[in-house]
């Protein structure tokens, strides 16, 4: 084994924010039991929190909590639980008895070392072993690296940890930041490195720190099992293992590792998701607090583009906290652009008057049943709209688009049909219009209050009320399948739907869909040319 560098494995602490802590007493003793096979140095049991423990969970009170997921405590582990540096109440700890935990791990934020070290001292003082983790190291300057280890050197902890908490370090950034600290920190601490995977960079900047540090001083650096862990996660514990066993002369057993993941995490990665994605590479570009992404995510389904907007919006510093008010605020000024769309309104609803209006959705019954909607055009000759998407087969007299990454597709996708058609575009897309677009105020169509509320047949539907229109005919409004490639005519349309809940989606489009017609001014004869879930 080398001496100089230890694997800390944080599964149960970081995959914690996944699982809201609860991964069940089986796999909390599990994970620690194959985590002690595999030779893993560090163990990370979990937070110690002001509440009680609930059994199941990684949340502990006080340390004798762990005691049950423990079999039996390995002389060569280090068992160490985090607690945030003003989240936990000190008077509730108690002296070290040797009898589970052996460390805690201090986290701070960028701006609150003296503090967050001071609480280190005082556990300390009860017989713990401490571990600092300086949240967001990448946002201190080289004063403020020197400050932190000289503060560190006055109470030596076992280790301080640079952690990249948005996940927003190129290897310059780390080779900045682990020179200083490695220059003034007392040559007994170790550094630690905590990563975040938001721009795929990982374990490529956990390598290239332990080459760094390299024969220099003891150093300890934080996996965890499938890179389990908030937001993008983290590196991989099985990557990492593996690269310390082939490079850093590490003899970790990979078959306890591998076990702990079949065993252990494949159901957790069947039930929930984690790891690299587009919107938390955003984050990681900005240097954000994921929670603002998964705020858009949630209640906005925010496209990639809009949300690099709204992010890119916020300040430096409002960026790395979670103000919702103020991200809602940034949203709705992301979408609701302002334009004068009282001339296009006054146009279409002339151009609308006394005619039928057809409305051609993306659903599969469009291209399924296209001889039958044929018929209808040819019979009744309808103002026909197609709905956030172009399909094959059709002549449309426009286009109603909802979302940039429908407007762009349809661009790439059907050029030729896309130039000679007529486009009503919502605000949220672009303000001002190219030949053939009318722009309408995504405000004037949007009705709030269900998490897809901006759902494109039902904002088309608000549009023709707005218009007057009595008759309108549906095709295509089929409702979701339980795969997403089987709901659309044309199976490569983008995704706009973030959940795979699908029988969830389809009941809310339901309940707008209802509200709608109970609400309606004008639009209160509609007919379904087509099968849909929605014709009850």
């Amino acid at each position: 084994m080398n001496n100089n560098i230890r694997l800390l494995d944080c599964t149960l602490r970081d995959g914690a924010y996944i699982v809201d802590a609860k991964f069940g007493s089986p796999v909390i003793t599990g994970i620690i039991k194959k985590s002690e096979e595999a030779d893993i140095e560090i163990i990370e049991c979990g937070w110690l929190k002001n509440s009680a423990h609930e059994e199941g969970t990684s949340f502990f009170h006080v340390p004798d909590d762990l005691k049950r997921y423990i079999t039996k405590k390995k002389k060569s582990a280090t068992y160490v639980v985090m607690i945030d540096w003003d989240r936990y109440d000190l008077s509730q700890l108690p002296e070290y008895d040797g009898g589970s935990v052996d460390a805690v791990r201090v986290v701070f934020p960028h701006g609150k070392h003296r503090e967050g070290i001071s609480v280190g001292k005082a556990i300390m003082d009860k017989g713990y072993k401490v571990f600092y983790q300086a949240a967001n190291t990448l946002a201190y300057s080289d004063e403020e690296l020197k400050d932190l280890a000289e503060e560190a050197n006055k109470v030596m902890p076992v280790c301080l940890s640079v952690v990249d908490t948005f996940g927003a370090m190129y290897a310059e950034d780390l080779e900045r930041i682990v020179n200083v600290l490695d220059k003034y920190l007392a040559p007994e601490i170790d550094l630690g490195f905590h990563s975040h995977n938001n721009q795929q960079l990982s374990f490529a900047l956990t390598m290239h720190f332990t080459e760094i540090l390299k024969g220099k001083r003891g150093i300890i650096v934080d996996a965890s099992l499938c890179g389990m862990g908030r937001g993008a996660g983290n590196a991989t514990t099985e990557l990492v293992a593996s690269y310390l066993n082939r490079k850093h002369s590490c003899n970790y057993d990979m078959n306890a590792i591998m076990d702990a993941i079949d065993i252990y995490m494949e159901s957790f990665k069947e039930n929930y998701s984690w790891g690299y994605s587009t919107p938390y590479f955003i984050a990681g570009m900005y240097c954000c607090h994921v929670n603002n992404i998964a705020y858009l995510l949630k209640n906005h389904r925010t496209s990639s583009k809009d949300m690099r907007n709204i992010i890119e919006s916020l300040s430096p510093e409002d960026r790395r906290k979670y103000d919702y008010d103020l991200l809602e605020s940034k949203y709705l000024e992301n979408q609701c652009r302002k334009v004068n769309d009282e001339d296009t309104v006054i146009e279409l609803a002339k151009e609308f008057d006394g005619r039928k209006i057809l409305l051609i959705a993306p659903g599969r019954s469009s291209v399924d049943d296209r001889d039958k909607i044929m018929e209808f055009i040819d019979r009744e000759k309808p103002v026909v709209i197609g709905v956030n998407a172009f399909l094959p087969g059709y002549e449309y007299d426009y286009v109603f688009l909802t979302n940039s990454a429908r407007y762009e597709y349809a661009q790439s996708a059907y050029p030729e049909q896309f130039e000679s058609t007529k486009k009503l575009l919502l605000s949220n897309i672009k303000t001002e219009p190219s030949e053939k677009e009318l722009v309408i105020s995504f405000e004037r169509i949007v009705k709030r209050g269900w998490e897809h509320f901006d759902n494109a047949v039902i904002s088309c539907l608000r549009f023709m009320d707005k218009l007057h229109i009595g008759n309108v005919f549906l095709a295509g409004f089929d409702g979701f399948r339980h795969k997403y490639n089987e709901s659309y005519g044309d199976a490569l349309l983008p995704a706009i739907n973030t959940s795979d809940d699908w029988d969830a989606l389809n009941d809310e489009i339901y309940d707008m869909f209802s509200n709608f017609k109970n609400t309606s001014l004008y639009c209160k004869n509609i007919e379904f040319l087509t099968d849909s879930i929605f014709n009850k």
